[in-house]
């Protein structure tokens, strides 16, 4: 009966593990820009680096 409950706990449910990984990641992207109007602009940012990026190649 041991063994069997020992199993079960291995395998795990896989949503579950996923939803685990995606909170985790994302408390370490809003710890890492401290507020969410951090966030923000850490998030423009990227979007003006990639728009740059993206002019750059059609010239």
């Amino acid at each position: 009966m041991k063994n069997q409950m020992m199993n079960t706990r291995k395998t795990g449910n896989p949503l579950r593990i996923v939803v685990a990984m995606t909170f985790l990641a994302a408390s370490l992207f809003l710890a890492g820009c401290e507020t969410t109007a951090g966030a923000g602009r850490d998030l423009e940012a990227a979007g003006d680096a990639i728009e740059d990026a993206a002019e750059d190649a059609q010239n």
